[in-house]
C-alpha cells in the first residue's frame, strides 16, 4: 500500500492531531523500546552530522538500531557534502539506498533542499533556525510527568534567554501546535523573528493556544508549568562567551526566577548546560529539574517520529499506534 511522503523540517510540519499521535507513540516507546521495528532487515537510515553532537548522535544511532535498522552515521569530514557536493546530488544518491535521512546542519535551506530531492523521509536533527526533535522530546517529558499527552493542551510554558535562536523558534511553533500558552522572553536584539511569531500566533488561533513575546522574564515565567532555557552562546562562539553573555544575565534561571512559576513547575534544558551562567546548580540539579529524563526522551521521541514518518510513507496504519 502506498502512502504519503512526509518530512519533519520545522515544528509546524505536523498538525495538532499529528503531533499528538507522535507523542502518544513516544509514550509507547518509553514503555517498550521495541514497540515497533519498522527498519527490520536491517534497512539503513543515513544520519548526517555537519555539527558536533552527543545526544543527537547517540539517540538517533541507538534509536535506528532499536527500530531494527542500521544507522549509517556520516560526518561532514567524511562525506562529499563537506567538500561541496550539491545537496540535491547527495539526496538523489542516499534515497536510492537508505530508508530515511536525518541531518544536523547549519542553514534551514539545506534540509529543505534535501527534502525537495528525496524520496524518503527527511528529519531536521537541528539547524540554525529550528530544533523540532528536541522539542518533541521536551513535550514528551511534560507528558511523562504531567499526566500524559492529553494534559499538554492548555499547559503554560516559558522559554527564557537567547530568544533569537532555534530553540525559541521551535518552542513557539510546537507549543502553538500543541495548544499551549507559550511565552518567550529575551533582551532586545535577541527576540524571535517576527515571521516565526506570526506563524505561531496563526497556529494558536486554531488550537486554542496563545503566544507571548516579552523582554520581562518574570512576566514570562509567572504561573507557568515548565521553564526552559538554553546556553547563551552557540557552538563555535565559545571564545566570545564573556562578551556575548552580557545581555542575558537578567534571564538566568535561578531560584528567584523559578519562584514566579507554579510551585510544582518543572525545569528543562536541552543540554549541554553551563552551571552558574544560564542556569544555577540549585535549579538544574534540584528537585524541579527533569533534564535527564528529557535527554533520555530524545531516544523515544525520535523513534516515534521516524516510525510515524515511515508509517505515513508506507500507508501502514499499524505503525502509527
Amino acid at each position: 500500500m502506498s502512502g504519503e511522503l512526509r518530512h519533519m523540517l520545522r515544528d509546524d510540519d505536523v498538525s495538532h492531531d499529528e503531533q499528538r499521535q507522535i507523542l502518544e507513540l513516544g509514550m509507547r516507546f518509553r514503555g517498550n523500546r521495541f514497540h515497533h521495528r519498522p527498519f527490520g532487515g536491517p534497512q539503513a537510515v543515513a544520519v548526517i552530522f555537519d555539527k558536533p553532537s552527543t545526544r543527537t548522535r547517540s539517540s538517533f544511532s541507538i534509536g535506528v538500531a532499536e527500530l531494527g535498522g542500521y544507522p549509517l552515521v556520516i560526518d561532514k569530514s567524511g562525506s562529499q557534502l563537506g567538500r561541496g557536493e550539491p545537496v540535491a546530488d547527495t539526496a538523489r544518491v542516499l534515497t536510492r539506498m537508505a530508508s530515511g535521512i536525518v541531518w544536523r546542519t547549519f542553514g534551514q535551506d539545506r534540509v529543505e533542499e534535501m527534502a525537495a530531492n528525496a524520496t524518503v523521509p527527511v528529519v531536521n536533527a537541528l539547524t540554525d533556525e529550528f530544533h523540532p526533535c528536541q522539542v518533541l522530546a521536551d513535550f514528551l517529558t511534560l507528558a511523562q510527568f504531567r499526566g500524559g499527552v492529553d494534559a499538554l493542551s492548555g499547559m503554560s510554558i516559558a522559554y527564557v534567554g537567547d530568544s533569537s535562536n532555534n530553540m525559541a523558534n521551535s518552542y513557539l511553533l510546537a507549543g502553538a501546535t500543541a495548544g499551549m500558552d507559550v511565552r518567550v522572553a529575551g533582551p532586545n536584539g535577541f527576540l524571535p523573528d517576527p515571521s516565526i511569531v506570526a506563524d505561531a500566533r496563526r497556529i494558536a488561533e486554531t488550537t486554542g493556544g496563545s503566544v507571548l513575546v516579552t523582554t520581562d522574564p518574570e512576566e514570562a515565567v509567572s504561573g507557568v508549568d515548565c521553564v526552559f532555557t538554553d546556553t547563551w552562546v552557540s557552538m563555535g562562539e565559545e571564545g566570545e562567551y564573556e562578551i556575548r553573555s552580557k545581555p542575558f544575565w537578567d534571564y538566568q534561571v535561578n531560584d528567584r526566577l523559578m519562584s514566579y512559576a507554579k510551585d510544582d513547575a518543572l525545569f528543562q534544558h536541552c543540554l549541554p548546560a553551563y552551571r552558574g551562567k544560564e542556569v544555577t546548580s540549585s535549579v538544574i540539579d534540584g528537585p524541579r529539574s527533569v533534564v535527564w529524563d528529557e535527554a533520555e526522551n530524545r531516544l523515544h521521541a525520535q523513534k516515534a517520529l521516524l516510525t510515524w514518518l515511515i508509517g505515513r510513507q508506507r500507508g501502514d496504519d499499524s505503525l502509527l499506534v
